[in-house]
C-alpha cells in the first residue's frame, strides 16, 4: 500500500469513525420512542416510571453498540493511530500522565468555574451533569456508560479524529482548541461551554504530550468517575458524614 493509499485510508477510517458517533447522538429521534414500549412491555411498569430505564439503557446500549463498532472499524487500520512522529511516551509514565491529567482538569474546571462566576456571573452545577446522573440513579446501568463507554468514545472522536486530523495540517494550538469547541458544543450545556472547552484543551494537551490516546482515556475516565460518584452518593455521603460528627 503506498503512503497516499495510507492516508486515504485514515480519512475514511476517521469519517467513518464521526459518522457513527453522530448516528448514536441523534439515533434517539427514531428509536427512543419504540425502545421506550418495549421496556414498559416487559417490565409492567407505567411510562413515568419505565423513563428513566428506557433512557438509561437506551444510553448504555447505544454508547456500547457504536464503541464496538468503532473499535472493529480502527482494529481494520492498524496506523490510524499514528498520526505522531517519534517515539510514543512509556505505559507506565503514560498512566503517571493520565493521573497527572485528572488533577489538571479538576483544577481547570475549578479555575473555569470561577471565571463564569466572576466574570459572568454564571453559578455552578451543570445541568447537563444533573440530568445524567439522575437518570444513572433510575438506572445504574448508565453509570458504566458515563464513567467508561462515553469517554472512549469521545476520545477517539475529539481527540484522535478532530484533533489529530487538525494537528496534522496546522498546529498544536489550533488543533486543540477546535476539537476542544466541538467537545464543549456536543454536551449541549451551552451555559458552561468554558469549562468543557477546558476540558478539552487538557486532554489534547495529554494525547500530544505522550502520543498515547489511552493518556487523555484515563484522565477522562477518572474525571468522569469522580464526578458521577460524588453526584450519585452525595446523599449517602452527606448522611455517613453527619453520623460521623455526632460520634465525635
Amino acid at each position: 500500500m503506498t503512503t497516499s493509499q495510507k492516508i486515504n485510508k485514515h480519512k475514511k477510517t476517521a469519517l467513518y469513525v464521526l459518522l457513527i458517533y453522530i448516528l448514536m447522538q441523534i439515533s434517539g429521534r427514531w428509536l427512543l420512542i419504540p425502545f421506550h414500549k418495549l421496556v414498559m412491555s416487559t417490565t409492567g411498569l407505567p411510562s413515568e416510571q419505565a423513563a428513566p430505564l428506557t433512557q438509561g439503557w437506551y444510553i448504555a446500549l447505544s454508547f456500547a453498540i457504536a464503541l464496538i463498532l468503532i473499535l472493529i472499524l480502527t482494529s481494520r487500520d492498524k496506523a490510524f493511530w499514528a498520526i505522531y512522529k517519534g517515539k510514543k511516551e512509556t505505559i507506565p509514565l503514560t498512566i503517571v500522565w493520565g493521573i497527572i491529567g485528572f488533577f489538571l482538569v479538576f483544577f481547570g474546571q475549578m479555575i473555569g468555574a470561577a471565571i463564569e462566576m466572576t466574570v459572568f456571573g454564571i453559578q455552578g452545577g451543570s445541568q447537563n451533569t444533573a440530568d445524567i446522573v439522575a437518570i444513572a440513579k433510575g438506572a445504574p446501568i448508565t453509570i458504566l456508560a458515563i464513567v467508561v463507554f462515553g469517554p472512549v468514545l469521545e476520545e477517539f472522536v475529539f481527540r484522535r479524529v478532530i484533533f489529530g486530523s487538525l494537528v496534522q495540517t496546522t498546529n498544536f494550538w489550533v488543533a486543540a482548541i477546535v476539537s476542544a469547541i466541538f467537545f464543549g458544543l456536543i454536551h449541549f450545556d451551552f451555559t458552561h461551554i468554558l469549562l468543557y472547552t477546558i476540558c478539552g484543551l487538557i486532554f489534547a494537551f495529554l494525547y500530544h504530550k505522550t502520543k498515547r490516546i489511552w493518556t487523555s482515556i484515563i484522565a477522562h475516565v477518572m474525571l468522569n468517575g469522580f464526578v458521577t460518584f460524588v453526584q450519585v452518593f452525595a446523599e449517602p455521603l452527606q448522611k455517613f458524614l453527619e453520623e460521623l460528627e455526632k460520634m465525635q
